[in-house]
């Protein structure tokens, strides 16, 4: 389920693929209009347009079911036709089978909950000009404004995506000597759950937010591993992470830090582990010059409009900053992947 979810994010929010300078004037004005579209759909996800409209039904049951205005309504669902997100035969709109999968409640597939994330995206893109100006976030993250349906999304979106990776990451670190793991801002708890089910011995603790360990909570609940897995409360930014694990894991965290915060975490990680303990870093890593993989230079912008100092960073950044803490053994167990695995 979490790869078709992953598959309809991405066919959701769309992606620019041919070069600037390789198109025609019209192209390019039909590449700046391509948020018009995505905004149609986001808006469609908040108002949870696609339930409202079931099994079939008129703009009027529609905007009735949402409280919106009727005529903006089928203003709306008739742009949702015109790109191919609904159907409409004698008046009344239709879901596609794509829809009803991902977009409608008690669907399975149900997204919606991890899709708001991007509607909370695309709100803080639209201040990317105040924030190359500044240089920082315009407007700080929900998490940090404490906003409990900001952070309820968002770790619901990154569950959707975790699910799919998780036993990835697993097999590719291994769990030979591994019977304390520290997850560093585990979210959901998708990375824990998956080595303590790949492991009986292992023991996982997570550390997170007090707005974020009741969900983590929730989610291992249901995954039946609950008694497993222990929950710290804190701030990954200060203070001690323990003592004597054998792997630290941070798992889509370097990019929210700046440079000078992830060499403070780094060497608090390595303080963290046993001898010969592992830490483990999934996150974009940028090529040297920074250009490529285009989905981490893209990502770098979102951290630029969504954190105080956050960013993607290259395997040389990574490399230097590790080798400062103390760190050997420094490898990629892919290339051209996005783990970089370095031992104390």
């Amino acid at each position: 389920m979490a790869l078709r979810i992953a598959a309809f994010l991405i066919l959701l929010h769309g992606a620019l693929s041919t070069a600037l300078f390789a198109m025609s004037y019209p192209e390019l004005i039909e590449k700046m209009r391509g948020f018009q579209e995505s905004r149609i759909l986001l808006t469609a996800v908040e108002l949870d347009v696609f339930t409202a409209v079931g099994q079939g039904a008129t703009a009027g049951a529609v905007a009735q079911k949402i409280n919106t205005h009727e005529r903006a309504t089928e203003m709306l669902l008739n742009a949702l036709v015109a790109i191919g997100a609904l159907k409409k035969s004698d008046g009344v709109f239709h879901n596609t089978p794509e829809t009803s999968t991902y977009l409608v409640a008690g669907s399975p597939d149900y997204a919606r909950p991890s899709l708001m994330h991007i509607v909370n995206m695309f709100n803080s893109w639209a201040t990317l000009t105040g924030s190359v100006r500044k240089g920082t976030a315009v407007v700080p993250p929900g998490v940090d404004r404490q906003e409990q349906e900001w952070t309820e999304s968002f770790i619901a979106a990154m569950h959707s995506v975790a699910e799919g990776t998780a036993a990835n990451l697993v097999r590719s670190v291994g769990t030979d000597g591994v019977r304390r793991l520290l997850d560093v801002g585990g979210g959901s708890g998708a990375y824990s759950i998956a080595f303590v089910k790949a492991d009986p011995e292992l023991r996982a603790d997570l550390l997170d937010l007090a707005s974020v360990v009741p969900l983590a909570r929730k989610y291992t609940q249901e995954a039946g591993v609950a008694d497993r897995i222990s929950f710290k409360v804190g701030d990954l930014r200060t203070g001690e992470l323990g003592k004597d694990y054998d792997l630290v894991l941070l798992s889509a965290i370097c990019h929210m830090l700046s440079p000078e915060e992830n060499r403070d975490l780094f060497r608090r990680s390595y303080s963290a582990l046993a001898k010969g303990g592992r830490i483990v870093i999934r996150d974009f890593i940028l090529e040297p010059d920074k250009t490529a993989p285009k989905r981490a230079a893209l990502f770098a912008i979102n951290m630029l409009v969504g954190t105080q100092a956050g960013s993607s960073y290259s395997e040389v950044e990574y490399r230097q900053w590790l080798t400062e803490a103390g760190f050997r053994d420094f490898r990629r167990p892919e290339p051209d992947g996005d783990l970089i695995v370095a031992t104390r």
